[in-house]
Formats: C-alpha cells, structure tokens, sequence
C-alpha cells in the first residue's frame, strides 16, 4: 500500500476556511438539507432572473426570517449567490438538488447516520455500533435490524445501498455469465435484486440467497412479485456465526458490496466457509468499492465517511476496504484472485476468485 495521499499545500488561511467547515458541519448541513427540501433549490433552478428573500419566503410558505437565514447560510456554502438582491442557484446548489448520487448520500446521512454520529467516539472505545443502539435500539447489527426501522430510514438505508450496486449490474452480469452457470449463490443477496437480475437476464439459471432471516423476507417478496419463486430459493445464515456452513454444488459464490460489512477477521472466516463449499470449477465474485481506486476526490471522500457510518452505525468493526487489504484476505482464506475488472458502475472493482488447488 501507498503511503502518500493527499498533500499539505493549502495555504494558511484556505486551511483555516476549511477547518470552520468541519466546526460547523452538522449546522451547515442541516442548512443545505433544509434548501432541498422546502423546494428553495429548486425554485431557484426555475428562475434565470434569480429571486429576492421575499419571493423564496411567499413562494415556499416559509417566513421571512427562516428564508433569509436558510439562503445566507447557502452563501456559505457555496449553493447559491447573490447578485443585485437576487439569489441565485450555483453548480453545487443544483447538485444537491438534482444529482442523484448526492441525494442517496444525503438521505442516508440524515435518517440512518445523523443522531447516531454523535457517539462515533464512544463506537471507537467499545468497537460496537453505540450509535445504532442509542438511535435505533439495542441491535448487535443494523442489518438485524433493517425490518425494524422507521419507514423513512429504511427508505434512505436502500435507496444508498441500491444506488452504488445497481448501476453495476448490466456490465457485471456478462463478466459472471462468460462460464455459464446452472446455479448461483448469492450471499447476503438483501432484497432480492441481484438475484431477480440473472434470473431476468438467463432464464435457465437458478439462485439462491444466503442472508438474515428478516431480510430473506423481504426478497421473497420482491421474487414473488417478478414471477420468480420457481427458480430463486433463500438459504437463512448469521455470516458471524463462524459455524455456519453454506450450501455445496454451485458454480458461482456471489459477494457484491457485502465484505466491506465485516471486519478483516470476519472476512477471513467468510471467505474460508465459501471456499469449503465450492469446487475447483466453481468461480467466487467479490464487487467492492475500495476506496484507492476512485477517479474522482467525492468517491473517496464518500467512501471514507461510508467507514464511519460502519463504526458507529452498522457493526463497529468493518469499514470501506483499500483493494491491497482486501487481496490479503482473499489470500489469507485460501483462495487466490484470478482476475480483476476495474472501473465497473461507480468505482466499482470486480474480483474473480479461485480455491488453490
């Protein structure tokens, strides 16, 4: 692994600017939420001329005062400025508003990290998610408790989830296809979709998804709705219960976005029980984001944050892998990587594994 990233060639009083950035965080990004979504933004995206604070307050139904502290803070933030009384919608305004990237993460910031951040440092100290506990309840994992969650955290909790995995889905399904395969294990396959995409994309094959009670329901669900309960099975598994076992005699073992859920030991021990069930034809897919093979800064930058909702959220012990530290789990399981596809959906890495023979 590297050990240079980033620089120190900020100048001082840039480096000061950014540091009350970081002071004042959790207020300014309650501010930009705030410009989402009483429709600020979008008015603004509407009007070349620009708006006056009056008209955002009478347009939106908000005060005058809530408009005016809302818009200056925008200033700040650099999503909208202000040219002869008139304020007007930037590029990073109209990201936050339009993109959709922006909007998962966001969303997911707000419902599932955001009260729960509050106690990262105390997560650090025990390695347990003490904000999931003190947020949602007094879960080992936020995946036991997915079926628990208020609507509007589940939403934004999937919405994230399915945003990075599904872009990915169309270039990867003809990398897994190549070998053409009978029978897929999908392993913590969540709600479904992966699996119901190879069952759309060859209608010869069959699937099974290895997961969390609570969670097979769900995909049960969505596989009943698509017509695919003939050809999609679940298979209920605790993957921290080192003891379980998974199901033999398929030909591929598919891990999308799933590793980075668990720590490197847990990983280790993962990756071992697959390897007892496969066979030396069977091909193992692991698909992760790691986070040194970004193209842009706001990968990066989105997936180091992801690792603190792992400490403080999810687990308390996994995080958003570097692609060296992985390959050192997948050897240290037994299994060796076969070949490796870069640059898939967004920064997604591909890696195909074997058992050594």
């Amino acid at each position: 692994m590297s050990n240079f990233y980033g620089n120190d060639k900020k100048s001082a009083v840039d480096a000061k600017t950014d540091a009350q950035k970081i002071a004042f965080a959790p207020l300014m990004f309650q501010a930009a939420k705030a410009l989402r979504d009483f429709g600020i933004l979008k008015l603004l995206l509407k009007s070349k001329k620009g708006l006056t604070t009056g008209e955002v307050a009478e347009k939106t139904g908000i005060s005058k005062y809530g408009a005016t502290v809302l818009l200056e803070a925008g200033l700040s933030l650099e999503m909208v400025y202000l040219e002869d009384d008139r304020f007007k919608l930037t590029k990073t305004g109209y990201f936050v508003e339009r993109d959709e990237m922006t909007r998962a993460n966001m969303d997911f910031a707000n419902d599932i990290n955001y009260k729960g951040a509050f106690y990262l440092q105390e997560s650090i100290k025990e390695g347990k998610p003490v904000g999931l506990h003190k947020a949602f309840g007094n879960w080992n994992t936020i995946y036991e408790a997915l079926a628990e969650l208020p609507d509007d955290a589940r939403k934004s909790w999937f919405g994230f989830d399915h945003f990075y995995s599904d872009v990915a889905f169309d270039e990867i399904l003809k990398i897994v296809f190549q070998s053409k395969p009978d029978k897929i294990v999908d392993l913590g396959g969540n709600t479904g979709k992966f699996a119901i995409a190879c069952a759309s994309y060859d209608p010869n094959v069959n699937i099974t998804i290895l997961d969390l009670p609570g969670q097979l329901e769900n995909a049960k669900a969505n596989i009943k709705e698509r017509g695919f309960v003939e050809r999609i099975d679940t298979f209920p598994v605790n993957f921290l219960n080192r003891e379980a076992s998974y199901p033999k005699g398929y030909d591929v073992f598919w891990l999308s976005q799933f590793l980075d859920c668990f720590s490197e030991n847990e990983i280790v021990s993962i990756l071992q029980r697959a390897k007892d069930a496969m066979t030396n034809s069977s091909d193992l897919f692991i698909m992760e984001t790691f986070w040194d093979r970004q193209k842009f800064a706001a990968s990066t930058y989105s997936l180091h944050a992801t690792s603190l909702y792992f400490t403080c959220m999810a687990n308390g012990n996994s995080r958003m892998y570097h692609s060296d530290d992985m390959k050192k789990l997948v050897e240290e399981s037994g299994l060796f990587i076969a070949e490796e596809y870069r640059n898939i959906g967004l920064g997604h890495t591909l890696l195909r594994c074997k058992t050594k023979q």
